[in-house]
């Protein structure tokens, strides 16, 4: 099964998307549909361009080839200044978080505000509580980042990107680094934040407990393209070897000599 069917929920339609750095080609003519309201994890091992494939969803890197159609728009065909206002729409959760090492946490979840909102001081307080305590936080507001654990400052990047009340929220490796019981919160706060405020959410990541969590249907990247694209009991019971091996944690020469 390589891909899904357009539907007519989808929020986002991405046909023939191709991305190549020099001459070497990360994606190849991927073609899917991300529905509105869904959790889409994408899998795949290192350097299949899953990353890649996220930052092509909101514009911040642009494709060799293809359309992504969002909410119909076609974002490949936008300046840098016409994506502004699609941005404040699709919010975007780095692997590293990207806090603002001089800034306090109030002020880290308030910037997005401050520039773009138009919120009095005091709304904008009001707004800082609000999204921390989303991601169960309370009472650090003027603390620094270098005072915050790892898994305290994915929280409050998280916090930020739903600071504007964005419609979609990408995940690029959420969970990278942190321990297991830091990786279970950050994964019930996807789930939480996904249930509570219906946004459509797609997730980046090589952790399968975490897709298995949080995902309505996975995109399992593979030379270049989606060899799957479907539900988790689809992809159960898929005959793809390489996402069976994928699925099941084999060895890389386990796979291959099978």
């Amino acid at each position: 099964m390589s891909e899904s069917p357009a539907v007519s929920d989808a929020l986002f339609q991405v046909r023939g998307l191709t991305r190549r750095y020099g001459s070497k080609t990360v994606l190849d003519g991927l073609d899917f549909d991300i529905r509105r309201g869904e959790c889409l994890a994408i899998l795949g091992r290192s350097g299949s361009g899953k990353s890649v494939t996220l930052r092509q969803l909101n514009g911040l890197e642009k494709p060799d080839g293809g359309s992504i159609v969002f909410d119909g728009v076609d974002l490949v065909t936008l300046s840098e200044r016409e994506l502004f206002p699609i941005r404040r729409r699709i919010a975007m959760l780095f692997q590293s978080g990207a806090l603002f090492d001089s800034m306090t946490v109030f002020d880290n979840v308030a910037f997005p505000l401050r520039e773009h909102s138009g919120l009095s001081e005091t709304e904008i307080g009001e707004t800082v509580r609000h999204k921390l305590s989303l991601v169960r936080l309370k009472d650090v507001e003027g603390k620094m980042p270098s005072d915050l654990s790892g898994g305290m400052k994915k929280r409050v990047a998280l916090a930020r990107s739903l600071a504007l009340d964005p419609e979609v929220v990408l995940f690029d490796e959420p969970t990278t680094g942190l321990d297991p019981m830091t990786t279970a919160t950050i994964a019930h706060l996807i789930k939480s934040i996904h249930d509570s405020l219906s946004v459509t959410q797609v997730v980046v990541t090589h952790d399968l407990a975490l897709a298995r969590r949080v995902a309505d249907r996975i995109g399992f990247l593979a030379d270049n393209r989606f060899g799957f694209f479907g539900t988790w009991p689809e992809a159960d019971a898929s005959e793809d070897r390489e996402l069976a091996a994928f699925l099941a944690g084999r060895e890389e020469e386990d796979f291959h000599a099978a």
